[in-house]
């Protein structure tokens, strides 16, 4: 392909998204001027660079030009633009209905439950790697920790559904073992969020911990010597050296998972959950799923994902700033 058509193909896929070239500059993490030069021909984009630039372009921008039917009372025979305009009728509609108060209820409680528990965990067991001194046990317990992550949400449910399970499942014999009668976790409601939260963290933990354990790698280790020299042990050079020194990355993630409290993942939910624990389990993710796909309501459904994805971003601005404010980390 010519300097010439990648040029044109760049400015043509921007303005199709209605992106100015200071905002796709910014997606991409390069100056604006390199954006207009490369639609100039004067220059062009890194070759590993131009696949990811069509993907987002054309895959994340382009569909959101879909969330019209917000405010349209959508109709697939009609399309998009035939349909008429209904405003916030949809918006209305969720506020009022008997089930959103349920549905915010639970998904800011399962968020909450996976701020406290799957946000500090890789913390505590990225600085326990740290402290230890023999690399194969190191390895091995890193390996171990990763593995989950890899496997699919699909398999680690049915796992868990057979450790849970009433008959033989792990837990309930451990229970019977201490004279204990067998639970049915799955079926009762006031299980669900340390069940679903228990398997996020079993999934997501190793993973979290690479990020930290990383950023343990860029501290000085002359940093920890000298709080040595000045009579500090490993605790106290774990609060004065090690903290500091991830700071930074505990901030940017921390202001990342407050940006998705209202967006719980539906796929393990949808697996685990059935109509008996509706009331702890049924999350605004799950309920634009059967409005949605199961009802063919799309309009209605994607008002309420639009909802999510405006308190989302309004998170992440507001404690972005506050973060910038007060402790000058900041994400932009």
């Amino acid at each position: 392909m010519e300097r010439k058509s990648i040029g044109m193909l760049i400015a043509a896929l921007r303005r199709a998204n209605g992106l100015t070239q200071k905002q796709l500059a910014d997606r991409l993490g390069v100056s604006d001027k390199a954006v207009s030069r490369w639609e100039r021909d004067e220059s062009l984009p890194d070759l590993m660079l131009l696949p990811v630039i069509i993907y987002y372009l054309v895959f994340v921008y382009a569909p959101m030009g879909g969330l019209v039917i917000a405010f349209k009372d959508y109709n697939i025979y009609d399309g998009i633009f035939g349909s008429p305009w209904v405003g916030f009728r949809y918006f209305k509609q969720f506020f009022s209905s008997m089930f959103a108060p349920r549905l915010i209820r639970n998904t800011l409680a399962i968020s909450l439950y996976n701020l406290v528990f799957g946000f500090t965990a890789p913390i505590i067991l990225a600085l326990m790697f740290n402290e230890v001194g023999n690399m194969v046990f190191k390895k091995v317990s890193q390996t171990i920790s990763y593995l989950p992550y890899f496997i699919s949400t699909v398999v680690i449910v049915s796992m868990f559904v057979q450790f849970l399970s009433l008959d033989n499942g792990l837990i309930n014999r451990i229970l019977n073992f201490f004279g204990h009668e067998s639970i049915y976790f799955l079926n009762e409601p006031k299980y669900f969020w340390g069940v679903y939260t228990a398997m996020n963290l079993w999934k997501g933990l190793g993973w979290g911990t690479i990020i930290y354990l990383s950023a343990l790698t860029g501290i000085n280790t002359e940093l920890y010597e000298a709080c040595y020299i000045d009579g500090g042990g490993r605790w106290r050079q774990t609060w004065h050296v090690t903290l500091p020194g991830i700071s930074n990355t505990i901030g940017i993630l921390l202001i990342l998972q407050l940006g998705s409290v209202l967006s719980v993942g539906y796929e393990s939910i949808i697996l685990m959950y059935n109509p008996t624990i509706y009331e702890t389990a049924d999350v605004i993710s799950t309920y634009v799923y059967r409005r949605g796909l199961q009802d063919a309501d799309y309009s209605f459904a994607t008002a309420v994902g639009l909802f999510q994805s405006v308190i989302g971003l309004i998170l992440v601005t507001i404690s972005n700033k506050l973060s910038a404010k007060f402790t000058e980390i900041s994400i932009w």
